[in-house]
């Protein structure tokens, strides 16, 4: 790791440190990649509840009259149908096609809407917006103003519940409202990136400490924890959620990652659109698909994928699942090969073990 005065801090640093954090540099922040370890972290998130920082996203603004026409030019997905409270996923892309990032998209108001973005993006996607955006809207980059917290896990409702004097089974997945925990102001989002039930806490940076150790405080009975990144990445693999930069980027399209399903190609236009309905009508050369090995080996990013001696593919994420008891793993194969149940071989280090094609998500939450 770069020495720590050259990497950047969240409001919570102090806090990592308190509770015994191991700190790395992700894209250039200071953050805790695990604290009691992550197949702990990983089982607590599953089982019960974990506490994340993800205050290193960020987080772009879009007020004014034409805000409407300025993201559904933006992003893939069909913002116009959205309602005040709703958050959807989408994609923004380059005019080839390419993902320049993934997000969230936040709808306040007609007038007002909000983009949650990669840590390691921030500055690319704030530029880009700006030499892309329509209309009369005002671009307002307010990443190191917010704060954001992941509180999730099948007793995270439970945790938060005790924080707040709402029912929080009215707030439906997808959507956000704005409630005070401690007569602090936060919005909270039923959104997350493992898998379980959860929320998402968007804070200014001067309560992110209280409203941590809070929430902590609040999850003691319910055996929550503090967590790390490393389980963050482990968690979402189980669901082949995308990782910009290792599973995603620049010159991957959505339709390869397939996740076609946020591109709305009825919209009337959109960054990209003509480049990828050229590539819906030729159809992809490749496909991310999800796969599990059938013989014991940890799949890692940049291994390569063979088939009969020919290279086929590389991986772009793979774990050992210890919910599953499976090592598996994300990756880019030859589109001949992306059917449920196409077997091929990962070449680890000298050796080439066997590995078949799976339904994901890998993990269903009962």
């Amino acid at each position: 790791m770069q020495p720590s005065q050259t990497l950047r801090k969240t409001p919570l640093h102090s806090i990592h440190l308190k509770y015994g954090a191991k700190m790395v540099n992700f894209s250039g922040w200071e953050m805790p990649i695990q604290y009691e370890g992550i197949r702990v972290e990983h089982i607590a998130v599953r089982s019960r509840a974990g506490l994340f920082d993800v205050s290193h996203m960020g987080r772009i603004d879009f007020r004014g009259d034409g805000a409407l026409e300025a993201v559904e030019y933006l992003i893939t997905n069909n913002v116009s149908k959205m309602k005040d409270g709703k958050v959807i996923y989408s994609l923004m892309c380059n005019r080839n096609g390419g993902i320049v990032d993934d997000t969230t998209v936040y709808r306040i108001n007609p007038s007002h809407y909000f983009f949650c973005v990669n840590a390691a993006n921030i500055e690319k996607d704030y530029e880009w917006i700006k030499r892309n955006k329509k209309g009369n809207v005002s671009v307002i980059n307010l990443s190191d103003e917010t704060s954001i917290l992941a509180l999730q896990g099948p007793k995270a409702k439970e945790v938060l519940q005790k924080l707040v004097n709402i029912d929080l089974e009215e707030l439906k997945i997808f959507w956000f409202k704005t409630w005070k925990i401690g007569g602090m102001d936060v919005l909270i989002s039923r959104t997350g990136y493992t898998g379980e039930d959860g929320f998402e806490l968007y804070i200014k940076n001067e309560y992110a400490v209280k409203i941590w150790e809070m929430i902590l405080e609040a999850g003691k009975g319910f055996g929550i924890k503090p967590i790390g990144l490393g389980a963050r990445d482990t968690l979402r693999t189980e669901m082949k959620y995308t990782l910009y930069g290792s599973d995603i980027d620049d010159n991957v399209s959505p339709l390869e990652a397939n996740l076609e399903r946020y591109v709305d190609f009825g919209k009337k236009d959109f960054v990209g659109k003509e480049s990828l309905l050229k590539e819906k009508e030729t159809g992809v050369k490749c496909s991310l698909v999800g796969f599990e090995m059938l013989e014991h080996s940890i799949p890692r990013h940049g291994f390569q994928i063979y088939k009969n001696g020919e290279l086929i593919g590389t991986v772009t994420s793979g774990m050992r699942s210890w919910i599953l008891n499976k090592d598996i793993g994300i990756g880019f194969v030859s589109r001949e090969y992306n059917e449920i149940g196409s077997e091929f071989e990962i070449k680890i280090r000298e050796d080439f073990y066997k590995a078949k094609v799976v339904e994901t998500p890998f993990y269903k939450r009962k």
